[in-house]
């Protein structure tokens, strides 16, 4: 019998849509891993602490908090928010806090599954997907938190609430993506990560997170600019029910994100295994 002859060659990777297509499939492809690995790291999380689930309220409400202490003492002067202040800085900071975990996401799970990277070969993508199944059920958990709060002092229901979750959606987008192109740097240079984390924290201060933006001035300007205040401020306008006044800037910047987030994806799929590979050296 004749044997079959195959040849083997040095494929060409320097096809970007073929690497694209391959990348935005396997992303897609591995949703039961990433769901194994999400149940996997919130059972581990929760179960491992006394508090359990209840940290997920605990984070936002301390945050809150602080700055309800400030304003209530008369220690910081905030502008009037339309809504009571309690409702707002919360809101302010849960949208930030998502934020801020969609960008570290991508950077903590590729670094927690380094050493399974270097033993199993599975698709690259499973690991960005398992973390925003992740940031969905920890999410989850502050909307209804969240609602609550808005029934109990007196905002009530508005139909602008129903589109709240994708505004949060748009959110997890942005910061994924910002966090993809992130993560390659950030495993190189732990240094990166830390001034990372120190430029996210000094951010927050000119984004309208837990005050408004000012009627004038220079810091009026940088906040209008700044991409991150039109996420909050839509989100937050949708949950209270008022007039998102930041709309089209928001809808400009999820579709770039979500054009940009393939990209981002693709940057990833090249860049981890060559760095992991030098890492484990």
């Amino acid at each position: 019998m004749q044997l079959e002859t195959r040849v083997y060659q040095k494929e060409n990777n320097l096809k970007i849509g073929k690497l694209l297509k391959a990348s935005a499939r396997d992303f897609f492809g591995s949703h039961f891993l990433a769901k194994q690995l999400a149940t996997r790291d919130i059972t581990s999380q929760y179960r491992q602490s006394y508090l359990g689930i209840l940290w997920a309220f605990i984070a936002p409400i301390s945050s809150a908090f602080v700055w309800i202490f400030l304003s209530a003492t008369g220690t910081v002067n905030l502008s009037d928010t339309g809504v009571p202040y309690p409702v707002f800085v919360f809101s302010g900071t849960l949208i930030w806090s998502i934020i801020i975990e969609s960008i570290n996401s991508p950077t903590s799970n590729t670094n927690a599954a380094r050493g399974i990277m270097t033993k199993i070969n599975f698709p690259k993508e499973a690991l960005i997907l398992s973390g925003i199944y992740k940031i969905l059920f920890n999410s989850s958990i502050k909307i209804i938190l969240l609602v609550i709060l808005i029934f109990a002092f007196g905002v009530g229901f508005h139909f602008s609430l129903l589109l709240f979750p994708f505004a949060i959606i748009a959110a997890i987008v942005f910061g994924t993506t910002i966090g993809l192109f992130l993560t390659p740097i950030s495993l190189i240079y732990t240094d990166i990560a830390r001034i990372i984390g120190m430029g996210l924290s000094l951010l927050m201060y000119i984004t309208p997170v837990v005050y408004t933006i000012p009627k004038e001035g220079l810091m009026k300007t940088v906040m209008e600019l700044n991409p991150f205040t039109s996420l909050i401020l839509t989100a937050r306008d949708l949950a209270l029910g008022n007039t998102p006044e930041y709309l089209s800037y928001f809808c400009g910047i999820f579709i770039a994100s979500v054009s940009v987030f393939f990209i981002g994806l693709l940057f990833y799929r090249i860049s981890i295994p060559i760095i992991v590979e030098r890492l484990s050296a």
